[in-house]
């Protein structure tokens, strides 16, 4: 299931709740992707920050795996 997040304040604070229950269940995931630094701003096709959605989606659907 995809989550739309419409900044990347609201994206780091889900990863942080995710983080949190995974912690207080003492289950393991790998990390979150880390974020883009190289963005120029130019809106470019294949822009890192949409490779960035996709492996956060993709970290997401593990992480609800793992919590069940």
């Amino acid at each position: 299931m995809r989550v739309a997040f419409t900044s990347l304040e609201q994206a780091r604070a889900h990863v942080q709740g995710v983080r949190a229950a995974l912690s207080s269940r003492s289950l393991a995931l790998r990390a979150p992707p880390p974020e883009p630094t190289t963005c120029c701003g130019r809106g470019c096709n294949g822009c890192v920050w949409e490779g960035y959605e996709e492996a956060l989606a993709r970290w997401l659907d593990d992480a609800r795996a793992v919590l069940g």
